[in-house]
């Protein structure tokens, strides 16, 4: 697949158009869905169904790094949500084009083409921001904390249906307490870019340090893929996968992240760092567009 293909500015337009698509084919898995449960049930799930998509078409609209955060926290619901729908009684072909959709629209939002498109939309000027992948060790967490959440979501769905007001009431309002706790955790992940400038490159990672790493250009020696056995400072989470390594000529200061042993941050005079792109290949053709060596 060539890189046009695979380009940030075509994986934003193919999850515009996924979105649009899914939204009116789960309109309609819905509505098959809910049509013999009576009108409480179908103006509950077109209602919960329609801020779904409002956020999501908002978001797509004028992307950012919050915009990232939500799609990545909203659109996946689509995917339980379709399967209730069949569960319930939508029509194969409604209930399976629905559910396909969701799960196809889910991969490109989660793709780092799609990542980089949409933290780009809040840059300024001259900035190419570059996301970085998260640590490792928290990917569990974040799976399993948006899997009850979202159950969450759906029971509340489902119990203000079948005219459960009070359960129904009760879980949506833990279910929003969740939400909101993992959406400013999650938000931070978004946040974490490489970011490039005409001036040098800024590590911007308030999850790994606990201030901004500048590193203007002419201290800046090169970047490459980063063999196996360097010793340069992983400032990377660690994150699994490739990592890009950027040398500079006079140390630099990093500061981690303030953490239970280390209350206050940890120092680090660097001569060397380990920073972990999404996708590392793009990284580097971004580096070299501002004048730093690679290779």
């Amino acid at each position: 697949m060539n890189a046009s293909v695979q380009s940030p500015r075509t994986s934003l337009w193919a999850l515009r158009v996924l979105t649009v698509v899914l939204a009116a084919v789960m309109g309609l898995a819905l509505a098959s869905a809910t049509q013999d449960r009576g009108s409480a049930a179908g103006t509950v799930a077109n209602v919960a169904w329609g801020l779904v998509v409002a956020a999501l078409v908002i978001d797509l609209v004028v992307p950012s790094p919050l915009g990232l955060t939500i799609v990545r926290m909203v659109l996946p619901l689509s995917v339980p949500a379709a399967a209730l729908a069949l569960a319930y009684g939508a029509s194969p072909a409604r209930g399976v084009s629905a559910l396909a959709l969701a799960l196809l629209a889910t991969l490109v939002a989660f793709s780092a083409e799609a990542g980089e498109a949409l933290v780009q939309g809040g840059a300024y000027g001259e900035e190419r921001r570059l996301p970085l992948r998260p640590p490792a060790v928290v990917l569990p967490f974040m799976v399993v904390s948006w899997v009850v959440w979202a159950a969450l979501a759906l029971v509340a769905v489902l119990a203000l249906s079948d005219h459960r007001w009070l359960v129904g009431a009760l879980v949506a309002a833990v279910g929003g307490l969740l939400g909101w706790m993992l959406f400013v955790r999650f938000h931070r992940f978004s946040r974490r870019w490489l970011v490039l400038v005409p001036a040098g490159a800024v590590l911007h990672d308030h999850v790994v340090l606990g201030e901004t790493l500048m590193l203007p250009r002419p201290n800046v020696v090169g970047a490459a893929l980063a063999p196996a056995d360097t010793e340069a400072a992983d400032l990377t989470g660690p994150a699994a996968g490739h990592a890009v390594e950027i040398v500079v000529r006079e140390m630099v200061l990093a500061v981690l992240a303030a953490t239970p042993a280390d209350p206050k941050g940890k120092a680090l005079h660097v001569q060397s760092l380990l920073v972990a792109p999404s996708r590392p290949g793009r990284a580097l053709q971004a580096i070299a567009a501002v004048k730093i060596p690679v290779g």
